[in-house]
C-alpha cells in the first residue's frame, strides 16, 4: 500500500512538471485580538495593507517586488488593485519578471479579497502580447484574503489550477519556467506567502 502511494506521488509530479496537471495550495496566518472591538479595528489595518500591494515589497528580509499597475501598464503606486489591473511580480535572483492581472475584488464588513492570473506583459507592444508572462499556466488563479471572525482576523494565499507554463503559450520562457515553477519557486513559496499572511494579520510589520 505504501508502495503504491508512493509510486502514484512520483506519477502525479511527472504530470506536473510536464505540464499535464495541477496542483492546488493554501498558506494561512490567525492572530486574536483581547477584544472584538480591537479586533475590529485592527482588521481594517489589514484590508489596508491587502489593498496596499506595492508595500509588500517593504516586508522585512527576502521577499519579491510587487507593482501595481492600470490595465494600460502603467504603474499606480499608492492605488487598490482593481479588476483589469495588473500587478508584475520580480523573484527574488535573476530570474524573469511575472505579470498577473487582477479578474475580482470584493469587500464587505469582515472579508475582503481580491484573485489574479497569470497573464500578459501589458508594457509590450500590442503585437509581442500574446505570451503569458508567468511561470505558472493562465488558468491558475491566486486568491488573497482577509477575514474577520469574532476576536480572530485570519489571511490567506489561495492557489489553484497552479500547473507550469511551459506549453505553447510560454514562448521562449519553457525552460526558464519549469525551473521556477519546481526549483527556485517551489522552496520560495512556501516563504513568500507564510511572511505576507502573517504580514496581513499583523504579524510582521515594517521595519
Amino acid at each position: 500500500m505504501v508502495f503504491k502511494k508512493i509510486i502514484k506521488k512520483i506519477q502525479e509530479e511527472k504530470e506536473v512538471l510536464l505540464g499535464d496537471a495541477t496542483k492546488d495550495k493554501l498558506y494561512s496566518s490567525d492572530q486574536e485580538f483581547h477584544s472584538e472591538e480591537l479586533a475590529a479595528k485592527e482588521f481594517k489595518r489589514s484590508i489596508q495593507k491587502l489593498f496596499h500591494v506595492n508595500q509588500w515589497s517593504e516586508m522585512p528580509g527576502i521577499t519579491s517586488t510587487f507593482e501595481l499597475h492600470d490595465p494600460m501598464g502603467i504603474a499606480k503606486p499608492g492605488s487598490r488593485p482593481e479588476v483589469k489591473d495588473y500587478i508584475k511580480i520580480v523573484l527574488p535572483g535573476p530570474v524573469p519578471e511575472n505579470w498577473v492581472t487582477v479578474v475580482d475584488a470584493q469587500e464587505s464588513n469582515t472579508s475582503a479579497e481580491f484573485t489574479v492570473s497569470p497573464s500578459i506583459n501589458p508594457t509590450k507592444r500590442s503585437e509581442e502580447q500574446d505570451e503569458i508572462e508567468h511561470f505558472f499556466i493562465a488558468e491558475a488563479t491566486s486568491t488573497f484574503k482577509v477575514q474577520l471572525e469574532g476576536t480572530k482576523i485570519s489571511a490567506y494565499e489561495i492557489g489553484k489550477r497552479e500547473g507550469i507554463n511551459n506549453d505553447k503559450d510560454a514562448g521562449n520562457r519553457k525552460l526558464i519556467n519549469t525551473l521556477i515553477a519546481t526549483g527556485g519557486w517551489a522552496g520560495v513559496q512556501e516563504f513568500q506567502w507564510n511572511k505576507l499572511t502573517d504580514f496581513l494579520v499583523h504579524k510582521i510589520e515594517l521595519e
